[in-house]
């Protein structure tokens, strides 16, 4: 993916990030972020969940099913 331009939020999160001090300090702003999404994620679950979308026999479906996306490895060329 490729961006010509940042938006409003990219632009400050890119600020925030320049701004850390240490490592340290660049460790808790990715953990705001990461809670930030982890909350996110469970309010939409859920909602899911609540609204009937997501419940035990989608759960049970899901269990146990290989999602990742397959790595397909090129042998280098000598």
């Amino acid at each position: 993916m490729r961006l010509n331009t940042m938006n409003q939020s990219q632009m400050m999160i890119l600020e925030s990030f320049a701004g850390a001090q240490d490592e340290q300090e660049l460790n808790e702003l990715m953990d705001v972020l990461r809670d930030f999404y982890a909350q996110r994620l469970e309010r939409e679950m859920q909602r899911l969940w609540d609204n009937g979308t997501f419940d035990e026999k989608v759960l049970e479906q899901l269990r146990g099913q290989h999602l990742r996306t397959p790595y397909h490895y090129q042998a280098e060329l000598a």
